[in-house]
């Protein structure tokens, strides 16, 4: 057996299984689980019927690539998302359709990383866990920056180390972040950039919360964006991450693609080639009505606002809480160890939320996830507003 996976830990839902272990919530009241990022809208209609009406090609192998109307959709979307000019986003250069964000993050950091030069990931921390885990399995040694309520949780790029970006290879950064919903401003990704460029490193930037914000007025700032605007326009160094788990309420269709900087995207392909990840095309044809649809994701912004505003307007009085720029979850603050919240409420309420600190890894001193927990809007409505309620209750009894 491959002896890094004795380095993997184990997942925040297995810790998070293990510390509800022997607990019997009460019996009256339903359960309620805010503790897993999994979407519950519905996923479209068009979108279910693009997938049908495409199912007889299921007898065709699909190309790693992917189709050229998939790829060209894609970067039509891209320009017109991150204020590109089309011509410096090509589908034949710049895209690759991938089966999730999930599998492309671990599969792009097994391309990248060279074990033999003492390799070094950057992560914020807290994290999504397959950063961490793509990064041991690669041969590199993970380098966790936190993310804190004195910086807003977005990571402080002036704190690394020289020595630390000099063994860097790869940098991932998440906006709007998980767990904390924060965003990186224009700057923050020029601040970077130019750090890649000094350094020599790639930015692995996943984006799958992109679509989901508080202000209409203020879609989040993407990678590409920032590098095109600086005049960056063969995106050296940069790629992105997306999907439409989030953004169309379709996790179980495995669709996404990473873009960018054409040289790495060439060799992520070639990769892939043998990895065996091709997209199958009734999935292609439906991704292609979600990515062509805006109407859809606009629609779910305002479901998650209105999930928001009825959850803050129950607890505002009980505890400090507030929208993000981004994302679904709430990053909650409390007033106990937040294992002991998270136990403590499946226990007396029934409601699952997830221990920030099985999201983090202690740093510099500190574990960044300690005394946070991360709610997840996903339920519906009504849902969510009595889980807000039944919250409330458990907060008055600390």
């Amino acid at each position: 057996m491959n002896p890094k996976l004795k380095q993997l830990h184990p997942y925040p839902f297995e810790k998070l299984k293990q510390l509800n272990h022997g607990i019997v919530p009460p019996t009256d009241k339903s359960a309620i689980t805010m503790s897993i990022g999994e979407p519950k809208h519905p996923t479209p209609l068009f979108i279910q019927q693009a997938l049908q009406q495409h199912l007889p090609s299921l007898v065709n192998y699909p190309s790693t690539q992917g189709t050229d109307e998939l790829r060209q959709t894609i970067a039509h979307w891209v320009c017109q998302r991150f204020s590109i000019e089309p011509q410096f986003m090509t589908p034949e250069k710049n895209i690759l359709p991938v089966n999730g964000t999930r599998e492309a993050l671990f599969a792009f950091t097994q391309t990248l990383i060279d074990p033999k030069k003492q390799p070094i990931v950057i992560m914020p921390n807290p994290f999504y866990q397959i950063y961490e885990g793509a990064a041991l399995l690669a041969g590199a040694e993970p380098y966790y920056l936190n993310t804190t309520a004195d910086n807003n949780y977005c990571p402080d790029f002036d704190s690394i180390p020289a020595d630390i970006l000099e063994r860097c290879q790869l940098f991932f950064i998440c906006s709007p972040g998980n767990p904390s919903g924060s965003v990186l401003e224009q700057s923050d990704h020029e601040k970077l950039i130019t750090l890649a460029q000094n350094y020599d490193f790639v930015i692995a930037a996943d984006e799958c919360y992109s679509e989901i914000y508080a202000d209409e007025s203020r879609p989040p700032q993407g990678l590409l964006q920032t590098a095109f605007t600086m005049g960056n326009k063969e995106f050296d160094r940069c790629v992105i991450f997306h999907s439409l788990s989030k953004r169309s309420n379709a996790p179980g269709l495995r669709s996404g693609f990473v873009a960018g900087d054409a040289a790495l995207i060439k060799q992520f392909l070639h990769y892939r080639t043998y990895h065996g990840s091709a997209m199958s095309l009734p999935v292609q044809h439906a991704s292609i009505a979600a990515w062509q649809d805006e109407d859809h994701v606009l629609e779910n912004r305002n479901y998650y606002r209105e999930k928001y505003d009825a959850v803050i307007r129950i607890l505002s009085d009980v505890c400090i809480i507030s929208q993000p720029p981004g994302s679904f979850y709430i990053w909650l603050k409390t007033t106990i160890a937040d294992t002991e919240f998270a136990r403590g409420l499946f226990a007396l309420e029934n409601v699952t939320v997830l221990p920030g600190s099985f999201l983090s890894r202690e740093a510099n001193g500190i574990n960044p996830g300690q005394n946070h927990v991360r709610m997840a809007l996903v339920a519906p409505l009504d849902d969510c507003i009595d889980a807000a309620y039944r919250i409330k209750q458990f907060i008055k009894t600390l």
